[in-house]
């Protein structure tokens, strides 16, 4: 018997992965490719979108030539959510490289507009704030940058999208405009109580409703494949979610109450909060988790922006280690951080904070200061961002979260894990399988092809789990070192 696979596919910030699952959520063949990023300028960053699409492609055919046999039944997508680009619709090329969630460019509009007092008119209909971070500045940039832009967005000859869009777009060879309602959310222009686009918004922004794609929801089929090689015309695209809300979704966090936190280049923490949309009070968002045949699934979310890059930051600015996973075992080597308190503020800071215009800092160097104490402090500020996170979902909430669920690459380092669970007080669920993003793009598109029920509460994953060890008082130490040092940078 043949057997039917779903193929995940995740494209994130740096690189793509690509798995093929079996009917058991098992995989059964992954790949994997890099894709560079590029500064032009200070606060800008950039991808370009053929090398997106070739990070596809080559992943792809990775994960199928490991495979072997089978069938592919439909595809996931999960993607790196606020990134933007803009494409000919004639030709599917990108007129422009693709803006980067992490870019920092529409600092300056995105005041101009809190200024004007319009800061609580977007976040009472998008659930979002003023932040160079979403994708509505950056299209409006994109129009106001680029000659003849604006006119060809108004005869709807280009189109606006994430990155969801853009590889429906390819992979239905041009047939297919989507995105789905979790990435639609991040733009500041979804109404997420009505799950549409907001004309009033779109006109605040000046950006064209005829150059955005249609929202659909996140599982279901919305498109058919078309002139791929290794994948067959007329599969089905069956499920869509932005990478955090898909990871949400693999997890398994389908009551509210459950949360997960995700350690990439960022960290990304987000809690379901149920049918209806908690607008915070505390500095977090309120965004769309998903819409599915269970119905639509709300979410808190506190991002940092600057998580697993603060490794990065220790190879390649540093040179202190020369591979990420280094980090654990330098910073094992020294029993603390020797009074050094690190501030990972390299893009500013996000939630619930939101200074775009905060530095890094590393405080309380002295002469006995090693490589290791700044390594580990590098892990204890990745994970004190985190505890500011939760301290505000659990206010705007009104619950506590008695455990966190945790993947992504930097949940495999032990260290960090046992170092979250110490300064949150709270224990730390790791599954084997760290691939929830990609694992909730598949589950998904098996709910949207009707290979999963909708009243499945979500997978048995195995776990390991990081229970606190340090004591109260030792914690609050620590914790008020780190805001001492926020108050600084």
């Amino acid at each position: 018997m043949i057997a039917q696979l779903i193929l995940a596919i995740d494209q994130g910030t740096t690189g793509t992965t690509a798995l093929l699952l079996d009917e058991n959520l098992a995989v059964r063949g992954k790949g994997y490719r890099e894709i560079p990023q590029s500064y032009p300028a200070p606060g800008w960053v950039e991808h370009d979108p053929e090398a997106i699409w070739l990070s596809v492609l080559a992943a792809v055919a990775e994960a199928r030539a490991q495979a072997g046999t089978g069938t592919i039944a439909g595809i996931g997508i999960a993607n790196q959510r606020e990134t933007v680009l803009c494409w000919d619709r004639a030709t599917g090329k990108a007129v422009a490289p693709a803006i980067v969630w992490q870019d920092r460019r529409t600092g300056d509009r995105c005041e101009a507009l809190r200024a004007a007092g319009l800061e609580a008119t977007f976040e009472r209909s998008t659930g979002l704030l003023l932040n160079p971070y979403f994708s509505g500045t950056k299209m409006a940039w994109l129009l106001d940058n680029i000659a003849g832009l604006r006119r060809r967005a108004e005869a709807g000859s280009v189109a606006f999208g994430t990155i969801d869009s853009f590889l429906v777009w390819r992979l239905s060879g041009g047939r297919s405009f989507v995105t789905d309602v979790s990435n639609a959310s991040r733009t500041l222009l979804l109404d997420i109580g009505n799950l549409a686009w907001n004309p009033d918004l779109c006109r605040l922004l000046s950006v064209p409703a005829a150059a955005l794609p249609r929202v659909i929801p996140s599982a279901g089929p919305c498109a058919t494949t078309s002139g791929m090689e290794q994948i067959a015309d007329g599969t089905p695209i069956a499920g869509i979610a932005g990478d955090q809300q898909a990871a949400l979704f693999g997890q398994g966090c389908l009551a509210p109450g459950d949360a997960k936190c995700t350690f990439g280049t960022g960290a990304f923490l987000l809690m379901n909060v149920g049918a209806r949309p908690i607008h915070s009070r505390h500095g977090l968002l309120a965004t769309v988790a998903w819409q599915t045949p269970r119905g639509t699934d709300y979410a808190l979310e506190g991002s940092a922006f600057v998580a697993g890059a603060l490794v990065q930051w220790l190879r390649d600015g540093l040179g202190i280690i020369k591979s990420a996973p280094e980090s654990e075992g330098l910073a094992a080597s020294v029993p603390d951080t020797g009074g050094v308190t690190v501030v990972p503020a390299l893009a500013g800071l996000g939630a619930p904070h939101w200074r775009p215009e905060a530095r890094g800092l590393i405080y309380g160097i002295s002469r006995g200061t090693t490589a290791g104490h700044i390594a580990r402090a590098a892990l204890e500020a990745i994970v004190l961002q985190n505890v500011d996170l939760v301290r505000a979902m659990e206010r705007d909430a009104g619950r506590a979260i008695t455990s966190l669920r945790v993947d992504g690459g930097a949940a495999t380092n032990d260290l960090l894990m046992q170092m979250q669970a110490d300064l949150l007080g709270t224990d730390i669920v790791r599954p084997a399988m760290v691939e929830s993003t990609a694992l909730g793009a598949g589950r998904l598109a098996a709910l949207g092809l009707g290979l999963e029920s909708p009243h499945e509460t979500g997978p048995n994953l195995q776990v390991s789990i990081f229970h606190p060890r340090i004591a109260p008082a030792e914690r609050e130490e620590r914790l008020a070192r780190w805001r001492d040092a926020l108050a600084r940078c």
